[in-house]
């Protein structure tokens, strides 16, 4: 049986120290999350078909490449600290005190890369390649905020990264992951802008941001999973995604409808057929996060280090979505985001700040859909010396949700990856659903 071997767990901090004194307060957009679990996000790679370093080299290298990476990204090598206030309420700041990240090294005695990827099921043992499990954001006063765990497999490498959700969005995970792979390539000068640490505030007075102090059932509150939830890969290639999103905008008679939207609407529909709702009068629900960064006025740059996003919820009738089909979905998500622009975007800033509500991942459980994840990220640029990777996986963090569906872009040009964590019985009523499985490519 194939088990995970521990082999070291170390600390690595920044290179130099010039940002330790830094201390950068957090935004509304930042505290949301305090009580969610960390991003956890993981690349696989083929090993080097000539092993050119001894495995102490190699992993020394990633080590030291990480150090130099930290100089740019203080907020990852600090902890969080929080001030206490006479109201019953606290403030919280990342303490960039280059305390240092987590560094594990692992081996995965007889699991090869074809083990991790040919199965219809993304199989458990890919969670024991991801460090932190479990921990939950406002744990990052004592934990690392940026763990990473390089998992050495029969014929591959596995790096899985934990990254505190409070610190950092997709958008900036891979920002971080993408100057780290060019530092390990030997690239003096990035091809990417360093992160802009300074975080984005409404009002300047509204820093820093007092919340209540978190009671006992809200840090117990913890989702209890439907039994034997699954997850699977499914895979669109851009010819198709096209096609579904000529269908939309044609059922519609609109351009507008993107590729995104188009497929998100095409899984709803599918997910929704074959969730085995017994009441066609339920309510269902499509729950997503949205970039913020280019909808600001004026924008945001894309460097901004933080979190820069906005949740939205669609919800319907059962029978209402399966009678009015594809395209009304899809025409539904286009409006929803249409409606998000910068004047909402600050007044539901504006009314957080006033009276702020942290809600534990159990409030965001849905009969339906929850969509995370970015299409706007450079994924598979992430060669670190010996290849590029062969597949993304996400860590057990919320994989206690029914319903929840990581979006990646595939490894080919335009192509999307959607990673769903379901029932057994929805999924196998997914891939026995011609309708929507004429559009899935086999990886």
């Amino acid at each position: 049986m194939a088990s995970i071997r521990i082999i070291s767990t170390s600390r690595v901090s920044a290179a130099s120290d010039e940002q330790s004194n830094l201390k950068i307060e957090l935004t509304p957009w930042d505290l949301r999350l305090l009580l969610a679990e960390y991003s956890q996000k993981g690349l696989l790679f083929n090993k080097p078909k000539s092993e050119k370093q001894s495995e102490n080299t190699f992993i020394q290298h990633l080590k030291s490449s990480l150090s130099r990476t930290l100089d740019s990204f203080a907020p990852l090598a600090g902890r969080f600290a929080t001030i206490k206030h006479d109201d019953n309420t606290t403030s919280y700041f990342i303490d960039c005190n280059n305390k240092g990240a987590q560094f594990v090294h692992a081996a995965a005695n007889g699991v090869s890369v074809a083990d991790v990827i040919q199965p219809i099921h993304v199989p458990k043992i890919v969670y024991s390649f991801f460090p932190l499990n479990g921990v939950v954001n406002y744990e990052g006063t004592s934990k690392p905020l940026l763990a990473v765990q390089v998992t050495e497999l029969v014929d591959g490498i596995f790096i899985g990264i934990s990254i505190n959700h409070t610190v950092a969005d997709a958008t900036s995970f891979w920002h971080f992951v993408n100057s780290w792979s060019e530092i390990s390539r030997g690239y003096e000068c990035l091809s990417i802008p360093a992160p802009i640490l300074e975080r984005w505030f409404l009002h300047d007075k509204d820093c820093p941001i007092h919340i209540p102090l978190f009671e006992s059932e809200q840090l117990n509150n913890r989702y209890v999973s439907p039994p034997d939830l699954e997850q699977r890969v499914f895979h669109f290639s851009k010819e198709n995604i096209a096609k579904l999103k000529a269908k939309a905008n044609g059922e519609i008679g609109t351009n507008k409808i993107s590729s995104l939207q188009a497929l998100l609407s095409h899984f709803f529909l599918s997910l929704v057929r074959n969730k085995c709702i017994h009441d066609p009068d339920q309510e269902v629900q499509f729950r997503f996060t949205m970039g913020v960064r280019p909808r600001m006025n004026p924008p945001l740059p894309q460097q901004y280090f933080g979190n820069a996003i906005q949740g939205a919820v669609i919800s319907l009738k059962a029978r209402e979505l399966l009678e009015k089909g594809h395209g009304y979905m899809a025409w539904e998500i286009n409006k929803i985001i249409a409606m998000h622009n910068d004047e909402n975007f600050k007044n539901l800033l504006e009314s957080w700040t006033k009276n702020p509500k942290i809600l534990p991942p159990v409030n965001w459980v849905s009969n339906g859909m929850i969509m995370s994840g970015s299409m706007w990220v450079d994924i598979y640029g992430n060669d670190f010396g010996w290849g590029r990777p062969v597949a993304v996986r996400n860590g057990p963090a919320h994989k206690n949700i029914d319903g929840l569906i990581n979006t990646f872009p595939g490894v080919e040009q335009g192509s999307i990856d959607l990673e769903a964590c379901l029932l057994p019985q929805t999924l196998k009523g997914m891939g026995s659903d011609k309708e929507f499985m004429d559009s899935f490519t086999s990886p």
